[in-house]
């Protein structure tokens, strides 16, 4: 039977835009969020993406309405009890993710499949907090998830086949461009792109050109939207360094090792545009100006 009650734990950015997407797409959905202040503010992000599709013309109002009546929060993880799948999308903290499936795995039928919209933690590690590893699954999207176009689905050894693609199958049904992967940290985007990123910290650590230079290098040299200094602000210096510790620790590789400022600039709260400063300063979000860290 085809996918159809989607629930979804999380509706900060990524987790509200999964909830979105998978309403747009037809499905029956449920978000959870631990106070209903943090599922008022989801639910909030979601109806002014929807308003703006409408603007646009993109979608009619009538469609929102549908999309939004198939759409509805809760705090209560026991709503879960009928999904035919959960897709994860906390913090990026392994305990805090066991704990979950523990919880989701006494609540949820048997049939049930998880998915982890993990970009680093094993799927594998995380399958152990359940009896369900033949049902367990990454589903890794990508920020702004109802703009992006790519979605990542992972397998582990012990994931059916059967179940893997049925999850493909639901990822295409959200309008995304399906890559299959392993269980590898990093799978194959953050594999690619997290020690490019860390090259150019090293390059400015190293003295070799400036913030900007280094920016301009990428965006105008190879016709990449963004330099890999302004994208490290962007998706957060603290989460890089996360991530890129958990890939070391895997392939204990130099490529995956944080540089020395990076992890100095995590350590001052340096994280980047929502900190308001990393590699540029965001005193004025419109002009953003490069910091001298040589």
């Amino acid at each position: 039977m085809p996918i159809e009650k989607v629930g979804v734990v999380g509706c900060g950015l990524m987790g509200s835009g999964i909830a979105q997407v998978a309403a747009q797409a037809g499905c029956d959905v449920i978000v959870r969020e631990v106070s209903q202040q943090l599922v008022d503010k989801g639910l909030q992000a979601i109806d002014k993406n929807l308003a703006r599709q409408v603007e646009k013309g993109t979608l009619t109002a009538a469609e929102r309405d549908n999309i939004r009546g198939r759409l509805r929060g809760t705090t209560n993880l026991d709503d879960f009890k009928d999904r035919d799948i959960v897709i994860e999308a906390i913090i990026e903290q392994l305990p805090a993710k066991k704990e979950l499936y523990r919880a989701l795995d006494n609540i949820c039928s048997k049939a049930a499949i998880f998915a982890s919209n993990t970009s680093s933690i094993s799927i594998t590690e995380m399958a152990t907090a359940t009896a369900r590893p033949d049902r367990f699954v990454g589903m890794h999207f990508f920020n702004p998830v109802p703009v992006m176009k790519l979605v990542e689905v992972i397998r582990t050894i012990a994931t059916d086949p059967k179940v893997f693609e049925e999850v493909a199958a639901l990822g295409a049904r959200f309008g995304k461009t399906v890559v299959r992967t392993t269980d590898r940290s990093g799978f194959i985007v953050n594999r690619l792109l997290v020690p490019y990123l860390l090259d150019a910290v090293r390059a400015l650590e190293e003295g070799v050109a400036s913030v900007e230079d280094i920016d301009n290098s990428m965006k105008l040299g190879c016709g990449h939207p963004m330099g890999p200094l302004t994208l490290l602000d962007f998706v957060g210096l603290d989460t890089t360094y996360y991530i890129s510790n958990i890939m070391f620790d895997e392939f204990k590789e130099k490529r995956f090792a944080s540089p020395p400022l990076l992890k100095r600039m995590v350590l001052a709260g340096w994280n980047g545009r929502k900190a308001g400063r990393g590699f540029y300063d965001y005193s004025d979000p419109a002009k953003p100006k490069a910091m001298d860290l040589r």
